[in-house]
């Protein structure tokens, strides 16, 4: 799915170039065979201009269905953030000696918040890495360019520079 606003010759080349070169050697080769008289078979033009009809709807449904489900998912994210920042604002504005009966010192209470907003963020860390887990019909469980791609754009995102299995002792380092 292309989500930005304009894509580049370069950009276009890179991922479809190799496609671009053999099926234009292919449609030489069957254009040539057809010229010298090898090939006798003529195909009309309706069913063809049906089929790329009905083939161009399809495609523009599933990008159109595509893009509302990744902007969807970035609304409910920035939510999230956001409530996060606003939970982070109350527990520096409520976790206070105010109505303690135990009154504690304020550098405790610093380290109460400080403990509880890093609990937060280490929660939006673990949903953040288990919502970019690549599901089988993604292109990371492919073979060649697109795995290689898919590869590469989880590396710029950073998805999978953190180990899964993570102890305390490496935590509090």
């Amino acid at each position: 799915m292309i989500i930005t606003k304009g894509i580049s010759l370069g950009k276009l080349l890179r991922w479809s170039g190799h496609h671009i070169l053999w099926l234009l050697a292919l449609m030489a080769l069957i254009a040539f065979l057809y010229h010298v008289g090898y090939i006798h078979i003529k195909l009309p033009w309706l069913p063809v201009s049906v089929i790329g009809t009905a083939v161009a709807f399809y495609v523009g449904f599933k990008n159109s269905q595509s893009y509302d489900r990744m902007w969807e998912a970035r609304k409910i994210w920035g939510g999230i953030v956001n409530d996060s920042r606003s939970w982070g604002m109350m527990v520096d504005g409520f976790v206070t000696n105010l109505f303690a009966t135990n009154k504690v010192s304020e550098e405790e209470l610093q380290q109460t918040k400080k403990r509880l907003i890093y609990r937060h963020i280490a929660w939006l860390y673990a949903h953040r890495s288990q919502l970019l887990v690549a599901t089988p019909w993604e292109h990371i469980s492919q073979v060649g360019h697109m795995a290689r791609r898919a590869e590469y754009y989880q590396q710029q995102f950073g998805i999978g520079l953190i180990d899964d299995e993570v102890t305390r002792t490496e935590l509090k380092s």
